[in-house]
């Protein structure tokens, strides 16, 4: 349970400032810190190596939004998560690049916009007929059939269909100047960067906002206990799908978000391992939390990055290390999935929790 600390004599008189977002002046100027970091200090003394790291950040944050709304708050375990951002990458791709938009929308540079909205609805439609099988199952057959969505959608249709549309073979070309918002090329890492920024806050407040509502106090009660939100009132198989599909929606706007990030694109940026490392985030991060969602995207990304720029220097004396470094960070990945599981088995948001709390409580805290 979240606590915000008012000072002394500072108390709510209602239920909207109770539930209020920014309760205190320290948490609102801690907040207009963060977004003069983010929107103008980072874009200013940030390189585009560095950018790119950010914009994958990004990405891995909206991927695995929706896998910690489907596990963490809704009890829904999913592994095939890529799948529907496969969905959301290639229909907004082929919205842009073979619908017959008119010349106004194309002018205006509406197209791209347009196109995430539509991916998001597609991908959270594709995404509940997979979601529909955990209204009888759940647990183990559940994972099996998630993983049969990342195989189905990827390996199959994607590849075998979908690629070969336009004669194009496996992958569609995107070449710069292609996704436009407004008058505006999304074409640099710095544009890439701060359209990442607008759908990263955009998706963590809509998906905020619906675990305060009561969508989202019936997800909880599913995650706590089927059976007993049954008895309540709660249609289980109504707000099961409903999950599925919210987090396809968002899984939709990642894949078309990312297609700005890339000059081509192929099933091979979809394998069902980007599955597996997302359900990986949320367990670093933390389950059950969105701050969780940040901090493991944050963290897998940078270190799987420093472990890169170690092995690097080393290439030069064992060559293969380069070669194999696709394997040293699936290794990476796993020891890191163990450690956090003995040591740290709630996560980084459990931790930072703690200290939030050892600040706010000081000098009592114990």
């Amino acid at each position: 349970m979240s606590t915000t600390w008012l000072p002394c004599s500072v108390y709510h008189e209602d239920y909207s400032q109770d539930h209020g977002w920014w309760q205190t002046r320290f948490i609102k100027g801690k907040m207009v810190l963060l977004a003069v970091t983010l929107f103008v200090f980072l874009p200013m003394i940030a390189d585009s190596y560095w950018l790119s790291i950010c914009n994958q950040i990004g990405y891995t944050i909206l991927g695995a939004l929706g896998v910690q709304l489907l596990i963490g708050f809704c009890g829904q375990i999913t592994l095939g998560h890529a799948a529907f951002i496969a969905v959301g990458a290639y229909t907004s791709t082929l919205l842009i690049l073979e619908f017959p938009w008119p010349e106004m929308i194309i002018d205006f540079g509406l197209a791209y916009p347009i196109s995430i909205f539509v991916a998001a609805f597609v991908a959270g439609i594709w995404s509940i007929l997979f979601g529909l099988p955990s209204a009888r199952v759940k647990g183990f057959y559940l994972i099996l059939t998630t993983m049969a969505a990342q195989f189905i959608t990827v390996d199959f249709i994607i590849t075998q269909y979908v690629s070969q549309i336009g004669g194009r073979g496996q992958a569609f070309s995107l070449p710069p100047g292609t996704i436009k918002v407004g008058p505006w090329p999304i074409d640099t890492d710095l544009k890439v960067y701060f359209l990442m920024l607008v759908l990263v806050i955009l998706c963590v407040t809509i998906v905020l906002n619906l675990l305060r509502s009561r969508v989202g106090r019936a997800w909880v009660a599913i995650r706590d206990n089927d059976i007993s939100a049954g008895v309540m009132g709660i249609n289980i198989v109504k707000h099961k799908l409903l999950a599925f599909f919210v987090a396809g929606f968002i899984g939709g706007i990642a894949g078309a978000f990312w297609i700005s990030n890339l000059a081509a694109i192929s099933p091979e940026h979809f394998p069902w391992f980007w599955s597996l490392w997302l359900v990986g985030v949320i367990l670093i991060g933390g389950v059950g939390s969105i701050h969780g969602t940040i901090f493991g995207s944050i963290f897998m990304v940078v270190v799987m990055e420093l472990l890169q720029l170690a092995v690097l220097p080393l290439a030069d004396i064992y060559p293969k290390l380069l070669i194999d470094f696709l394997f040293i960070k699936e290794a990476a990945f796993g020891l890191a999935i163990c450690a956090f599981m003995i040591f740290e088995p709630n996560g980084i948001a459990y931790r930072w929790w703690q200290m939030k709390n050892y600040f706010n409580l000081w000098p009592f805290s114990y």
